[in-house]
């Protein structure tokens, strides 16, 4: 079978010399392939071909609706039976072909579509808690468009608690963005209405005192805050892993006191050196400290 390269160049070798056979012998082929090339070209195409009836044509429908039913979580194992009942009997390995084009579709149909994030400086300072242990926790932000970062420890995530950590925050960083995007945390949500969280008073309150709007993340939607969740990864396993297991072979506990020296100098450490995606030093970018009279000025107030 001819590509459609050489096609073209029979087609234009038939149009230079206008014989099949002078255009068989530039080409290197026989006069009846250049007249089957040409007649085929000149009819608009090859004839379209009717696609081949498949053995599980007749339980598409019913894999689609099982497999949208369960959110594209049902295994093939487990439709097989019902596709038995209704009919199918082709095999096992070509009915799990078909349950795996249905879920790519259910996918691609309920699959979110977003463009990455595109920071700009001092615009948002992203929060979220992390567990390292049983009873210690461990409070992460980071600054979107410089990936400054700021780790804490913590004995609970109370409102209390993670007001003050934002508060220390805030004085580190030597200014306040315009926005702080937190996870739909219990101890700031005061309730939801339209899939909108409504923050409690106190942290209205707080917010209105810094000079920041409070936001949330979108409900079971990780993509809103996946710059945090990468923070809270590697807090645990650059900081708090390598402590706790230090501490478990030595036997000597850690006290939070102990834990958060250890995380400023593991801040300043990370916040000084080259950042791999941004191509650029955390402390060393813009948006670090871009409104520190502001700050300065609130704490003192």
């Amino acid at each position: 079978m001819k590509s459609a390269r050489e096609r073209m160049n029979i087609i234009s070798a038939y149009n230079q010399v206008g014989t099949f056979r002078r255009a068989a012998d530039l080409c290197g082929t026989t006069h009846k392939t250049v007249k089957r090339v040409v007649e085929r070209a000149e009819a608009g195409g090859p004839p379209s071909r009717t696609p081949r009836p498949r053995n599980f044509d007749a339980v598409t429908d019913l894999v689609a609706t099982r497999v949208d039913a369960s959110n594209g979580k049902i295994s093939a194992k487990r439709l097989l039976p019902v596709a038995r009942a209704a009919g199918y009997e082709g095999s096992a390995r070509n009915f799990r072909r078909l349950v795996a084009e249905q879920k790519v579709l259910w996918r691609k149909a309920h699959s979110h579509t977003r463009r990455p994030a595109v920071w700009s400086a001092g615009e948002y300072l992203v929060m979220d808690w992390a567990q390292a242990a049983p009873g210690v926790l461990v409070f992460c932000a980071v600054l979107a468009y410089s990936r400054w970062r700021f780790v804490r420890f913590a004995a609970d995530q109370k409102a209390s608690t993670t007001l003050a950590m934002v508060a220390e925050a805030l004085a580190m960083i030597g200014g306040v963005p315009a926005k702080i995007l937190a996870d739909r945390m219990g101890c700031l949500k005061g309730g939801v209405v339209a899939n909108v969280v409504v923050p409690t008073p106190d942290y209205v309150r707080f917010a209105s005192h810094y000079g920041f709007s409070p936001d949330f993340c979108h409900g079971a939607d990780p993509q809103s805050k996946g710059i945090v969740e990468n923070l809270c990864g590697y807090a645990q396993s650059d900081l708090a892993v390598p402590l706790l297991t230090e501490a478990a072979i030595t036997g000597q506990p850690l006290d939070l006191r102990t834990l958060n020296a250890q995380a400023v100098a593991w801040c300043s450490q990370v916040n000084a050196a080259l950042h791999s995606e941004i191509c650029a030093i955390p402390d060393q970018r813009p948006g670090r400290r871009t409104t520190a009279a502001h700050v300065i000025a609130v704490i003192a107030a």
